[in-house]
């Protein structure tokens, strides 16, 4: 049930993030390879989560690709009716380096992911050491 009703608001905060992602994805329509950022009923919470942004953070060399953000109805991602484009981001090149800050790119989402379903992202091209997404926001 959730924490408040009359607006809802999050009852506490939410932050998940993806396996280290590097494989190439060639399907638009969610079904291929894809990795889960967060789910609807994360720590059990039963009416869903709000996520507000996703943050693509790259964890060393990479080629340019795109990221592309799926809503998935809490079915299995094989069948592409259960899978919706919501987002997508080009994600450039990455050069490892220790001396300055890597870039980080943003998503702004806003809206409610509701229990059950999943927020799945894939890559457009294969990378060499990945990117890793991270959603923030909150449990109801």
């Amino acid at each position: 049930m959730a924490a408040n009703t009359q607006p809802i608001f999050s009852s506490q905060g939410s932050i998940a993030f993806s396996a280290i992602v590097i494989a190439a994805n060639l399907a638009m329509d969610g079904t291929g390879t894809i990795n889960t950022v967060m789910t609807g009923n994360a720590a059990g919470n039963a009416a869903g989560n709000f996520i507000q942004k996703l943050i693509a953070r790259p964890v060393g060399t990479n080629a340019a690709s795109v990221l592309r953000v799926f809503a998935n109805n809490g079915g299995v991602n094989t069948i592409a009716t259960n899978n919706a484009l919501i987002a997508e981001i080009t994600l450039p090149a990455s050069t490892l380096n220790q001396t300055a800050a890597m870039i980080g790119l943003e998503i702004p989402l806003n809206f409610v992911l509701p229990a059950n379903y999943k927020l799945n992202i894939a890559l457009g091209t294969a990378v060499a050491a990945g990117w890793v997404v991270t959603a923030i926001g909150g449990q109801y």
